[in-house]
């Protein structure tokens, strides 16, 4: 595909299991052949489903869907706890789970609902001093994991057979989704660790949308598309375009005259009446409707900061 530097939009990828979210985004930027692109919501090499791709100036709102709520299913072996709380790491405890009952674990998983603390595993990617978690523990280093406070609105139990567990889980950001199954093991005394976890939604983003696709997938779509006219084509069914990262957000209009005096950069203050649960507001061009970015709404309630297209 010929180099394609005028791609603004966000690419919604179903990622496999096995690979980091850096590996991925260098195969889709190959793909694309395209140098300015970012994923947003980093996801473990065990994990698997929805890796948002922003390409151009999409790159400037990615952190929307950093800071949104995520829903994952999780799947977990009770009674082996490993040092990585995955299938990935090293066993370092194996007990009998034959006394314990659904009822048991219903019981348990209500003491991580709410606001809750949580020390990531050391084994993670969470950086300290600028190098990952997981350096350290490779090393034989040992640091102060920093402690997160964090928010899980809902946990559904869908499965429980013999040893395996299957979650579905509805948090804030920052949440590890490993630590809630290293510590549910550890109250049920016995051990657990995830074998598989999928992330099914980002926001108001989810995996079973119709763009959603993978990159064996997507090789396929650009090998069949052979000329420039037919790839962008396939570009444009693809990427959706960036306002589709800020639907969820409430929305103002603008004169062209305000708007071109936030774009030169002259102070614009501009009081919000009726919104107060919302950190951003969407902001459109009064008569065209057309999206031109993003207004940070203060604690006064005003608009003095903006990031625009």
């Amino acid at each position: 595909m010929p180099y394609q530097k005028n791609i603004n939009g966000l690419l919604l990828l179903d990622k496999s299991i096995g690979l980091t979210s850096n590996k991925m985004l260098q195969k889709i930027k190959i793909l694309f052949n395209i140098h300015k692109a970012g994923y947003t919501g980093t996801l473990d090499p065990l994990a698997s489903g929805l890796l948002p791709i922003c390409f151009g100036q999409c790159t400037k709102f990615a952190h929307l869907l950093s800071e949104a709520d995520k829903i994952y299913e999780v799947t977990a072996r009770l009674g082996i706890k490993t040092d990585t709380a995955d299938s990935y790491g090293k066993i370092i405890m194996k007990k009998n789970i034959n006394d314990i009952t659904i009822a048991y674990i219903f019981k348990k998983l209500t003491n991580f609902l709410g606001v809750i603390q949580q020390i990531p595993n050391i084994y993670s990617a969470i950086k300290y001093n600028g190098m990952p978690l997981y350096w350290y523990a490779r090393n034989n280093i040992n640091v102060q994991v920093p402690v997160r406070t964090v928010i899980v609105y809902k946990i559904v139990l869908i499965y429980f057979h013999l040893n395996i567990l299957k979650l579905k889980i509805h948090c804030s950001k920052g949440t590890y989704i490993r630590s809630i199954i290293d510590n549910l093991g550890d109250q049920l005394c016995c051990g657990a660790h995830v074998i598989q976890l999928r992330r099914l939604n980002i926001a108001h983003i989810s995996i079973t949308h119709n763009n959603v696709i993978t990159i064996p997938q997507l090789k396929i779509l650009i090998k069949n598309y052979k000329n420039n006219l037919l790839q962008a084509t396939l570009i444009n069914k693809l990427i959706l375009p960036i306002q589709y990262m800020t639907r969820n957000l409430p929305s103002i209009y603008l004169t062209y005259d305000i708007i071109k005096n936030i774009k030169y950069g002259k102070k614009q203050t501009i009081k919000i009446m009726d919104i107060t649960k919302n950190k951003y507001v969407n902001i459109l061009e009064k008569y065209t409707y057309k999206f031109i970015g993003i207004g940070i709404i203060n604690h006064k309630q005003h608009i003095t900061k903006y990031i625009l297209i």
